[in-house]
């Protein structure tokens, strides 16, 4: 495959689809405006405007870009990807023209292959990541693990966080948070008035702390069953920032963001009444600096010639093999479907080698192939959390679409 030069990535971002669905009801006609305030962004009208301008509806900080950014090569040939869904042959240009995708771009071999914008989105807009933002918090226990901050995963959380001890989540050890595993008794299902939607209020009420600590019921030994829940993930970025005595933006912008090579500015949205990072979910980037960190995690925690990420923390958190059976692809039960395995905050799929996906509600998800150095970041605004309200099966048709990105170079 030959490439251009840098410089030419230009005029590869521009490249959109011809029309993206809904254009008129998501905001077209007033230039997709951000919401006037937080609990407005996910109203039609204004989702594409706020989830690229998370940053400018509250508190948040800022993660500087490296010194010295990874290259992006562009392909001088770039494929036709094709898929087939719903009996029906497509490529990427027809997916675009019918699923909500804001931006979605692809690498192999650390080269630009495909690169698209839809509703006006543009290369210098940092992006919503929703839960992917799950999989860096994951990425900096690693390396407080090998900074020695953190001892052991078998330590509970309480060990760092005194101020959980005796409470439900203190009392969890660290790998079982990593792995969605706390046993709690928790309903994380997008409605209004389900568990997430208790923690997230009583956080902005009282702090992420107390809210931590309001979670109360076990339903299973900790452990022994898989049960999706952010709040899991609020406790480990408590750990970190208490174990590494710095704030989470001060320790991933230093120890991942700048190591990896990002070209642009990151932000995590801050929790209004403690300022606490969201670490579950309020993690914005551009749509390339996404796909750096998908090329280090393709290259088992490698940019360029540095070891970001510990190779074997890599493995441990994205080789199903490394993971109890119960959480495999095949065996785990996540609402109903065993397609997913899931490792240490990052999904693991099915297949005759390893790869792994971040995803984030409203359709953001980021796919990695290390064995065929691939990565696709896809980027969006679903109709609903899950992406498929009104039939458009988001969710199945962007794995079909992985599918024939995976076929254009192998088998899967």
């Amino acid at each position: 495959m030959s490439v251009r030069p840098f410089p030419a990535l230009l005029a590869l971002a521009c490249a959109a689809a011809a029309a993206s669905p809904d254009e008129a009801l998501l905001g077209r006609d007033a230039g997709y405006p951000v919401a006037p305030r937080l609990a407005r962004i996910h109203e039609p009208g204004f989702i594409v405007g706020s989830f690229s301008a998370m940053d400018t509806l509250g508190p948040h900080c800022l993660l500087a870009p490296s010194d010295h950014p990874l290259p992006l090569r562009v392909a001088s040939s770039p494929p036709t990807f094709r898929y087939r869904f719903d009996g029906r042959t497509l490529t990427l240009d027809d997916y675009l023209q019918h699923q909500r995708a804001t931006a979605v771009l692809v690498l192999k071999d650390g080269a630009i292959v495909a690169e698209r914008y839809g509703y006006g989105r543009r290369p210098d807009m940092r992006m919503l990541s929703n839960s992917m933002a799950k999989t860096l918090v994951a990425l900096a226990v690693g390396l407080a693990l090998e900074d020695g901050a953190i001892h052991s995963l078998d330590d509970p959380a309480e060990h760092y966080v005194p101020e959980l001890n005796g409470s439900l989540y203190g009392q969890t050890t660290l790998v079982n948070l990593l792995r969605m595993a706390s046993g709690a008794r928790y309903v994380e299902d997008y409605g209004d008035h389900d568990d997430r939607a208790a923690f997230n209020a009583a956080a902005r009420r009282e702090g992420v702390l107390a809210a931590a600590r309001g979670v109360t019921e076990r339903a299973d030994p900790q452990g022994e069953r898989f049960n999706y829940a952010g709040a899991q993930t609020e406790v480990l970025g408590l750990v970190l920032r208490a174990a590494t005595k710095r704030s989470l933006c001060d320790f991933v912008d230093e120890r991942l963001w700048k190591p990896l090579g990002a070209e642009s500015a990151a932000s995590y949205l801050l929790n209004p009444l403690d300022h606490v990072e969201q670490a579950q979910g309020g993690f914005n980037a551009t749509l390339r600096d996404y796909a750096r960190l998908g090329w280090m995690l393709a290259n088992d925690g490698r940019a360029g010639d540095v070891q970001v990420v510990p190779r074997d923390w890599l493995l441990a958190m994205t080789d199903a093999a490394r993971q109890p059976p119960q959480f495999r692809p095949g065996a785990m039960d996540s609402h109903g479907s065993r397609y997913f395995g899931y490792g240490y905050q990052v999904w693991l799929m099915p297949g005759g080698h390893r790869r792994f996906v971040l995803l984030g509600v409203y359709g953001q998800a980021l796919y990695v192939d290390p064995a065929a150095g691939l990565v696709m970041v896809h980027l969006a605004v679903g109709a609903d959390a899950r992406g498929d309200a009104g039939g458009s099966h988001l969710a199945q048709e962007r794995d079909a679409l992985w599918r024939g990105v995976v076929a254009q170079y192998g088998s899967w």
